[in-house]
């Protein structure tokens, strides 16, 4: 990110360009800290998911944790208006599609200090749902990370997620953009696959699972 003001809102567009052909969880995230003037309080995750335990396999997400000094407890947040299941607030039933963009939206809450709103937004036909809100402290966001995480196996069939228009606003209204995104993967020790890769494809980022790695952990990319 350029040097700018703290943040207050975090956005990109995100879409998944084919099913995965496994009855395994998927989740494509926007990620963001929580902080104030002197430390980091927590962070959330924003996204869709491919979960086998809703309607159609589909769902969004907004959760995450305070950090280990507050304890690294799973954050509480308000209920919402979207169906899902008691044991799990986090996650809720959503009718996403692939091949089609949904556009993720962090930002502070209009009515409670401390809170923060996700939201998702059907580009196609601009309908915004309310996620739900998430106390997770601080006043600003930082360390914006889009991933992917998959709990397929490695050689399951590939799959896609394209990013884009990642973007945020500072405290003073300005609009700050990425000038790249750094690449990392999750290492083969910690459960990761060697056959994931990131690509650029115009002013896009892509994502891809089961396919030949060709580039490298610690790559910086230019958008």
């Amino acid at each position: 990110m350029p040097p700018s003001a703290p943040l207050v809102e975090v956005s990109c567009v995100l879409e998944v360009l084919g099913a995965p052909l496994v009855e395994r969880l998927y989740f494509w995230a926007l990620q963001v800290d929580f902080v104030d003037e002197h430390a980091t309080t927590g962070g959330g995750h924003t996204g869709l998911q491919w979960n086998p335990r809703f309607p159609g396999s589909t769902a969004v997400n907004w959760g995450g944790y305070a950090v280990r000094e507050l304890g690294g407890d799973i954050l509480p947040g308000s209920s919402s208006e979207l169906p899902g299941f008691a044991d799990d607030p986090n996650t809720r039933g959503y009718p996403w599609g692939f091949s089609r963009s949904y556009r993720l939206r962090v930002l502070r809450s209009p009515d409670r200090a401390g809170a923060w709103r996700a939201e998702i937004t059907d580009v196609l036909s601009d309908k915004t749902s309310l996620i739900r809100e998430l106390l997770g402290g601080g006043t600003y966001l930082s360390a914006p990370v889009v991933w992917c995480e998959a709990f397929a196996d490695c050689d399951a069939p590939s799959v896609t997620a394209r990013w884009r228009d990642l973007k945020a606003v500072d405290s003073q209204g300005a609009k700050v953009a990425p000038v790249g995104v750094q690449v990392n993967y999750q290492s083969l020790g910690a459960g990761g696959c060697s056959n994931t890769t990131v690509l650029l494809e115009g002013g896009s980022v892509l994502q891809v699972t089961g396919v030949p790695r060709t580039v490298q952990q610690g790559t910086f990319l230019h958008l």
